[in-house]
This record gives structure tokens, C-alpha cells and sequence, in this order.
């Protein structure tokens, strides 16, 4: 059985990510999507990097970039240190690279180059936050929308369900695909706990950062696993505020 996994924001609780892909009982014959946000928040941001690499030897991987990695990679090469990422989760990751070598921490690098901003297949987009150009991510100007932007969420959300897609008010954006899957924005915002779907966006974030979960869904299926809440099984730590 060869199935597409998507796997939503980790923010360094390994633990957790092994949770939950022990619970979906994942084989090498499984394609898995990360939709980003792979550090920041709790302590084992490098052992989530160290573990995506070597997964990425034994499945088909995609890795898209999400605006934590793309902090973590720039303070990595640059040691640039802007006192929200540090107040947001960034402390986390700086203390996680103090453990490995120079060698360890340039592979890593290689890894946050090559992670990508969107991903398409069969009318499918997988990117870890939204976009904004109404011709689709392929003409995006700005190109931190990929991993900061939350209008694509809070439009989907705020667009009203008997609102038919022929409709002229329908947002133009949702007609690119027949499903987007993002991460970026906590369901926990809006009450939910598990992956939740908004018009045809499904948002991945079930706030492993804070008080929630790691989540992972068939996309062909739509059956789901969870972690337990991450916070669970780092009692000593206080994660993202």
C-alpha cells in the first residue's frame, strides 16, 4: 500500500513525531509531505532535523519550509537573532545546536537549503502557510508569503459554506486546486484539536507548539493519527508561550 502522508508543524517535540509515525505504521513504501515548522518551541529540535534527514534516505520525502526553519537556517548561517524569533521559540533551537559538531550543523544547513516553499501534485498545493498572488504560488512576488503568510487560512475559514464555487464572490485563490494543505496557523485559534477543513484548505496545525498534537493524514483517505499532546511528554519544559 503506497500512500501520501502529510505530516503537519513539529516544532522540535521528536518525541511526538515518533508517536505518530509509529501510530500510522509508516513503511518505506509511504510518501510523506512535511509542511514545515521543524524547530523552535521544544528542546529536540536538532534530533527532529538529525531524524528528517535519515528518513529522507528510506521514503520519498517533501520538505517544505516553514518560517521557524527559515529563522533557525538564518541564524545558522548568518547569527542573525531577531529578539521575536528568540521570544518565539528560537532560544529552544539555539540551545538544541549547542550539542552537535560543525559537521552535524553543516549538514543540517544543506537540509533548511533545500527544503522547498510549495509543492503541486494532481491539483494538489502543499505549502506551510499560504500565498497571495491570485495567479497561484508559481507567480508569488513575495516569497516569505510561502512560510508567514495566514490570509489564504483566514479567508477559507471566514468564506461562508453555502457560497457556491461559481459564485463571483467565491475567493479566487481557493479555485487554483482542488485541495491545499498547510500548517503555519494553530486550529486550536478557532476550537479544534484535530486536521480541519476549510472550504477545500486543510490546515495541519493541531498546536504541537503549545497544548496540542502532531498530526499526520492520508491525503487520498483522509484518516488521521495524532500524537499525544506534545507538552505530555516534555513535562519539564514550557515549550512555545
Amino acid at each position: 500500500m503506497n500512500r501520501t502522508l502529510v505530516v503537519g508543524d513539529i516544532h522540535g517535540g521528536f518525541k511526538a513525531l515518533k508517536q505518530v509515525l509509529s501510530r500510522a505504521k509508516v513503511t518505506p513504501q509511504d510518501t510523506l509531505i512535511f509542511l514545515g515548522d521543524y524547530v523552535d518551541g521544544w528542546s529536540e529540535s536538532v534530533e527532529v532535523v538529525s531524524f528528517l534527514i535519515h528518513i529522507s534516505k528510506t521514503n520519498p520525502c517533501i520538505f517544505l519550509r516553514g518560517n521557524h526553519d527559515d529563522l533557525c537556517h538564518r541564524w545558522l548561517i548568518y547569527k542573525e537573532k531577531p529578539e521575536q524569533w528568540l521570544l518565539h521559540g528560537g532560544q529552544s533551537a539555539i540551545d538544541s545546536y549547542e550539542k552537535i559538531s560543525k559537521k552535524e550543523k553543516t549538514l543540517h544547513c544543506t537540509f533548511f537549503e533545500n527544503m522547498v516553499n510549495f509543492y503541486q501534485d494532481k491539483n494538489r498545493l502543499f505549502v506551510h502557510a499560504g500565498f497571495q498572488n491570485l495567479n497561484g504560488p508559481g507567480y508569488e512576488f513575495h516569497k516569505t508569503a510561502f512560510f508567514w503568510d495566514r490570509t489564504l487560512w483566514e479567508m477559507a475559514v471566514a468564506t461562508d459554506k453555502s457560497l457556491s464555487p461559481q459564485d463571483i464572490r467565491y475567493p479566487k485563490r481557493l479555485l487554483l486546486f482542488k485541495e491545499i494543505y498547510i500548517g503555519h496557523t494553530p486550529v486550536t485559534r478557532i476550537g479544534k484539536s484535530t486536521p480541519t477543513q476549510a472550504q477545500n484548505v486543510w490546515n495541519m496545525d493541531t498546536g504541537a507548539a503549545f497544548k496540542g498534537t502532531i498530526s499526520m493524514m492520508d491525503i487520498d483517505t483522509k484518516e488521521f493519527w495524532q500524537s499525544d499532546p506534545v507538552f505530555q511528554l516534555y513535562p519539564e519544559e514550557e515549550g512555545r508561550n
